[in-house]
């Protein structure tokens, strides 16, 4: 994405948190973010084409940062949990997405209600598969029934939260209150054989479910490049280099990860332009990187 359509995804995000979606318009996007009516019609079809790329850009950020949390972490350390739940409402909060979201929720428009309902089950499916590593392949059975419990118990709670003016409470507290709240339900439910929903039904809810071994695998090569962005910050190198070496990174998982069908030789071009850097380190988890893509890619054509 060039910076003069970041720039302006950054101009109407702020103008819409100010404003509000609806009483913003493209004129005042225009003004603003200093640029042509054609300009804008280059980059975005209408204003809710702009809204949803400010949604997925945003996500995507989210994802990355949440993904970071994990490396070198256990899994099953629920105070893992407890840290992304906090960096995603507390990210909701400084973007004004709940807002930003009440608004388009009554829409009529088809884009803004297929994104808001794979949105919805994209943190139910990513809920629950965290909930299998913190309590264990035993409970999960009964841990979609939870996970849905989880998400309404959470969503209520900071729905009331973030409408008080003052409050001794903070976000992390809400979240301990909830999760706290679900350790002794998923206690109970397992030990009653109390289950609604088989997780199976995940399946049917995603056409394109990714099975646990591409959940897994997509998961391992987040890390692997976060891991590589570390070292390359770390490398006592001019900025262009570091720029550069950045880019590739970025473009190598969104490629791998957004894209319905990765274009395999540029990927294996950008890996070709990574692997001059002489850092013995980094080759060697560069190594690492090309064995994942390669089963990457197996599993995907499976």
């Amino acid at each position: 994405m060039n910076d003069r359509k970041q720039h302006v995804m950054k101009v109407a995000h702020q103008i819409f948190m100010e404003k509000g979606f609806q009483a913003t318009s493209i004129q005042d996007i225009l003004d603003y973010s200093g640029i042509s009516k054609g300009t804008f019609y280059n980059y975005f079809s209408s204003k809710n084409e702009l809204l949803l790329a400010i949604f997925h850009s945003l996500h995507e950020k989210f994802e990355v940062e949440r993904n970071k949390l994990l490396i070198g972490q256990d899994p099953s350390n629920i105070e893992i949990f407890i840290k992304q739940i906090e960096l995603q409402m507390k990210m909701n909060k400084q973007n004004k997405l709940f807002a930003l979201f009440e608004e388009v929720f009554v829409s009529k428009d088809k884009d803004f209600k297929d994104y808001l309902k794979q949105t919805q089950l994209n943190t139910l499916s990513w809920t629950f598969h965290r909930f299998v590593d913190i309590y264990g392949e035993s409970k999960k059975p009964y841990l979609l029934d939870c996970t849905i419990l989880f998400t309404g118990m959470l969503h209520h709670q900071f729905h009331f939260f973030f409408q008080q003016k003052e409050t001794e409470l903070t976000v992390h507290q809400v979240i301990r209150y909830c999760i706290n709240r679900l350790s002794t339900i998923v206690e109970d439910v397992s030990c009653n054989h109390d289950q609604l929903y088989n997780p199976n039904l995940i399946k049917d809810w995603f056409p394109t479910y990714e099975n646990e071994e591409q959940q897994l695998l997509k998961k391992r090569l987040v890390q692997s490049i976060c891991f590589l962005k570390n070292m390359i910050r770390k490398e006592h190198q001019n900025e262009k280099h570091q720029l550069k070496w950045m880019e590739l990174l970025d473009f190598l998982q969104d490629e791998l990860l957004q894209s319905k069908q990765p274009r395999i030789y540029l990927v294996e071009s950008a890996l070709d332009s990574l692997a001059k850097n002489n850092n013995k380190q980094i080759q060697e988890e560069l190594k690492a990187l090309t064995e994942l893509i390669h089963d990457w890619n197996e599993n995907k054509v499976k």
